[in-house]
């Protein structure tokens, strides 16, 4: 058994820069998780004609690295608690980079499946273990800002992901879609060499029985007034951690069946109102909107990137200033709308002519906006929330595995829906090939919107401004989620 640490004589060399420099390093996991998730998207066009495969075949490519991600999300949690946060994520890094260069090389479709399936993992490891390990390792006061940075790296790795595929795309080449993928190592070597550097979290630590080591790193990132206070803290929550083991039968008790409920159902609609479709798709979206040449349309698709990033910048700012309800209904709101409104441009595209292209790119960036300052990022913050101490990390492995299975769906449904939902006589072709048309589509994903505002009114709580344990408080006497304020 360890000794107690002297904490009066130990060294102490806080740096008040240092939790900074070491939450970026760490958020490179959710850069590449962004960057892995949207440069398929522009490479999608030139892949299909070079190894001659179908929209069906597309589902299926893309699906696969969500199926990789269902996988590292469901493995990642015993991983990370038994290897550590550090060890973990470093892992991830070596997955990404392998991955990447394994999907740039792919002789054959079936190799692309299997490297995406792979880099899936990685994908689904990151989306765990870095905000778990930002968490950890952050101060109490600057946990939330910091935490929140992963979600923004993640939407800064989109953006990336659609300004790399519009370096490479030339469409005189057909294989230029295999260095849009070799990009992909470059940010996997930074998140490695620099994890190499930062330390393991004080909690993960301590909870090993190495607190010595854990009060060093919290003499690090600590302010020597709070250090001792924070350690101490750490220690209790170590030992009642020890006493209340945790498992996923606990989930099931009545009380916390509100907590699960609001886990599982914010994660079906964050990806039932067809953001992804947007995400992966885009070019070929905007091909049917009438965009002359894949180029062209990635270039729109490097603007849906540029919105979902500023406007989860608005959401960070205005989440604990407007509250997550009210947040979540003007989003939603706008959600509804804007999809009815697309819907209704593509049904009448062959009528608006150049217009109806404009148009399409103006609403599916409103539509992108709307997403990026509500259920995009309350879907990940409210689930951190709602469970109590002791369940959260299976709380929050719940919503990790919900939204990439909600999302595997969903892109694999994307094409059959708009085939199934096209009105006939609209019917778009692109060099010869019906793709049908996405109106109908759309007005599905609209309805799903709707349902969301209806169940939102019921299942959303206002958090804000209310500690963890007031929330847990709350759901133990039978609270509704609308009432807690």
């Amino acid at each position: 058994m360890n000794k107690q640490p002297n904490l009066t004589t130990m060294k102490t060399e806080y740096n008040s820069k240092l939790i900074y420099v070491i939450a970026v390093v760490a958020a490179t996991g959710g850069l590449l998780f962004g960057f892995d998730t949207g440069v398929i998207s522009g490479a999608i066009p030139f892949f299909q004609k070079d190894f001659g495969i179908d929209n069906s075949m597309i589902e299926i490519i893309t699906a696969s690295g969500l199926c990789g991600a269902i996988l590292g999300a469901l493995f990642c949690g015993k991983i990370t608690d038994t290897l550590g946060r550090k060890k973990v994520i470093l892992v991830s890094a070596v997955i990404f980079a392998i991955g990447a260069l394994w999907s740039g090389f792919a002789p054959d479709v079936y190799h692309l499946i299997a490297s995406r399936l792979f880099l899936g993992v990685a994908i689904g490891v990151s989306s765990f273990a870095v905000p778990l390990y930002i968490a950890e390792i952050s101060p109490a006061k600057k946990r939330g800002a910091l935490v929140s940075m992963f979600q923004l790296m993640v939407t800064i790795g989109v953006l990336v992901s659609y300004l790399s595929d519009l370096f490479f795309a030339d469409e005189s080449q057909i294989d230029c879609w295999r260095p849009m993928f070799y990009v992909g190592v470059i940010p996997a070597i930074v998140l490695f060499v620099g994890m190499l550097y930062m330390p393991e979290t004080p909690r993960w630590l301590m909870s090993r029985g190495r607190e010595s080591e854990g009060f060093a790193v919290l003499s690090r990132i600590e302010s020597p007034e709070s250090r001792d206070e924070a350690f101490e803290a750490i220690k209790r929550e170590v030992v009642k951690s020890r006493e209340e083991k945790a498992g996923y039968r606990e989930l099931f008790k009545p009380w916390l069946r509100n907590a699960v409920i609001i886990c599982i159902g914010i994660m079906f609609f964050q990806q039932f109102v067809g953001i992804n479709t947007v995400i992966y798709y885009s070019p070929k979206i905007f091909l049917m909107a009438g965009f002359d040449g894949t180029v062209s349309a990635i270039w729109a698709s490097v603007g849906v990137g540029a919105v979902n990033l500023l406007f989860t910048i608005v959401s960070v700012y205005f989440v604990d200033r407007l509250g997550r309800r009210k947040l979540f209904f003007t989003g939603l709101t706008g959600i509804t709308v804007s999809l009815i409104l697309l819907g209704i441009c593509f049904a009448f595209s062959a009528s608006l002519g150049d217009a109806g292209k404009w148009l399409s790119v103006t609403l599916v960036f409103f539509y992108v906006a709307f997403f990026a300052i509500s259920i995009g990022p309350l879907g990940w913050l409210i689930i951190s929330e709602v469970f109590p101490q002791k369940l959260r990390g299976l709380g929050s492995s719940i919503g990790s595995l919900s939204v990439w299975f909600f999302n595997s769906i969903v892109s694999f449904t994307f094409f059959k829906i708009v085939h199934a939902f096209t009105i006939s006589g609209t019917e778009i072709y692109v060099e010869g090939e019906n793709l049908g048309n996405p109106a109908g589509a759309f007005w599905f994903y609209a309805v799903v919107a709707l349902a969301a505002l209806i169940w939102g009114y019921f299942y959303v709580p206002e958090t804000k401004g209310i500690s963890l344990e007031k929330i847990e408080e709350y759901w133990r006497k039978g609270g509704k989620p609308r009432f807690l304020k």
